[in-house]
């Protein structure tokens, strides 16, 4: 025990000393250092680095309740956009193999699905990716931090490695980009002893089986897509609207078509309790509040998707005065990503009122970069952000929903959706159909430079393209006529 006290006596004066000789020299021994290794603070660190500043990066993922850990990447390479697109692809194609025999293929059916080779391909381009990730920073001379970093003062990082070793680090400015995490409804008896959020259900060796995905996020819906897909029994509880924030009449017909491929909905319910059985299946307990009935039914897996938190618990911000909110706990960010704190900055699903997009968050970092390092005064434009639902059928959208519209607009100056008026801007766009994201990607500069509907309507489409009926629209919403295509 003496010898024990001794050494974190040794630490303690060795943080101490470091943090002296920074306040005696006047120089921190980095100009960036950036805490999270997800895509918006690696694109912010490898920018800085081309710079030729002294840059360094750390991250450190802290195991889901489940005990499910993975690399260097964040949360898009790991967890999220990028083994779900994979997931998402593997459900198509199992689609594509029932659809084959109408073409004249001769495939045996029923087609099976096997999880576990699946899941395996995945993780393994998962990891080649956490590899790339570590060997683009050594060729661009970033230092890498496996730790978790918390602040000591404004300008000092504290950091610890998953055996306790500490290490300080100082720099003259500090990035904040450690994303967000699964939220757990805590309130609810067995959610964190027995459920599983996408944290975990990427990195599953063996089939999930029968699932409960509770919530109607995006991430509910899409992952409840793929286990659909891939020939799972699974179901969707959702206590209110599907997909809030975006379009409704979209998010209706994205949840129509789930249904009728599949998927079941408990709609307008929501979990009381989670119970294990002898047999290891996992009974959920709910009240369907239109009925005013509890009902019950067992599943091989319960996964919440009930909305995401930001992971600041341990950086210790209120140490230094960085300001977040109370309501979301997300740190509040002026135009220039700026913090409370001049000197500390915060990029990605963390910041306060920005979208919680991979794209977002990698351009907000190169130009934050740029401005610090590079003389350029160039603000993130977070308007008009594309972005796609990847359910069985996509979702792709850029601009305002119809609601926001008629909220900003009022509905008198819109036709859905443009302005009525003057040039008849477009102040939104929306698609569902199959390959929405290529679709929406190719529209969002047209709408970004300010698109007009008398534009699109001179735009000739590309025949035969689900895109082209784009170009094709010329029945209003406020006109009530049928707008379905009966014809090329």
């Amino acid at each position: 025990m003496a010898a024990l006290w001794r050494r974190r006596e040794r630490l303690r004066r060795m943080s101490g000393l470091c943090r002296t000789v920074r306040a005696l020299s006047g120089k921190n021994e980095y100009d960036l250092l950036v805490i999270g290794g997800g895509s918006g603070g690696l694109a912010c660190a490898k920018e800085a680095a081309q710079f030729g500043r002294k840059v360094a990066v750390l991250d450190y993922v802290e195991p889901s309740p489940q005990g499910t850990k993975w690399g260097l990447g964040g949360t898009c390479v790991n967890v999220g956009c990028i083994p779900k697109k994979l997931m998402h692809q593997a459900a198509l194609l199992g689609s594509a193999l029932k659809d084959a025999q109408h073409y004249g293929w001769n495939i045996a059916q029923p087609v099976h699905h096997t999880w576990s080779l699946m899941a395996q391909a995945v993780q393994n381009y998962v990891k080649s990716l956490n590899w790339g990730h570590r060997v683009q920073l050594q060729d661009k001379k970033v230092k890498y931090f496996n730790m978790k970093g918390s602040f000591s003062d404004p300008y000092t990082i504290r950091g610890l490695t998953k055996a306790g070793k500490e290490t300080i680090v100082t720099a003259e400015n500090i990035v904040i980009a450690t994303g967000g995490r699964p939220k757990y409804p805590t309130h609810i008896a067995g959610a964190l002893e027995y459920g599983i959020t996408s944290d975990d259900l990427f990195w599953l060796k063996k089939s999930p089986g029968k699932t409960l995905v509770v919530g109607a996020s995006y991430v509910s819906l899409e992952c409840a897509g793929f286990l659909t897909g891939i020939g799972l029994d699974t179901t969707v509880m959702m206590r209110s609207i599907p997909l809030r924030g975006f379009d409704q009449q979209m998010a209706s017909l994205v949840t129509e078509h789930m249904e009728s491929y599949g998927t079941k909905f408990l709609k307008r319910c929501f979990p009381t309790k989670v119970e294990k059985l002898e047999s290891n299946r996992l009974q959920v307990t709910w009240k369907n509040t239109d009925l005013g009935t509890e009902e019950t039914d067992s599943f091989d897996t319960v996964m919440w998707a009930v909305g995401r938190a930001p992971d600041t618990e341990t950086l210790n911000l209120e140490t230094v005065g960085v300001k977040t909110n109370s309501e979301t706990g997300k740190i509040v960010v002026d135009a220039s990503e700026a913090t409370s704190v001049p000197h500390i900055y915060a990029i990605g699903d963390i910041t306060e009122g920005r979208p919680e997009l991979t794209p977002t968050a990698i351009a907000a970092g190169k130009l934050l970069a740029q401005r610090l390092f590079g003389q350029s005064s160039e603000l993130m434009d977070y308007d008009n952000v594309p972005t796609t639902v990847f359910t069985p059928l996509e979702y792709g959208c850029v601009g305002l929903s119809e609601e926001m519209a008629v909220r900003c607009y009022g509905s008198d100056n819109i036709e859905v959706v443009c302005l009525r008026e003057r040039e008849q801007r477009i102040l939104g766009l929306h698609f569902i159909g199959p390959n929405a994201g290529e679709v929406i990607q190719g529209f969002a500069l047209g709408i970004k430079c300010g698109a007009t509907y008398p534009q699109l309507m001179k735009t000739i489409g590309i025949h035969p393209t689900c895109a082209e009926e784009i170009t094709k629209l010329h029945i209003t919403k406020r006109s009530g006529l049928d707008a379905t295509v009966t014809g090329c």
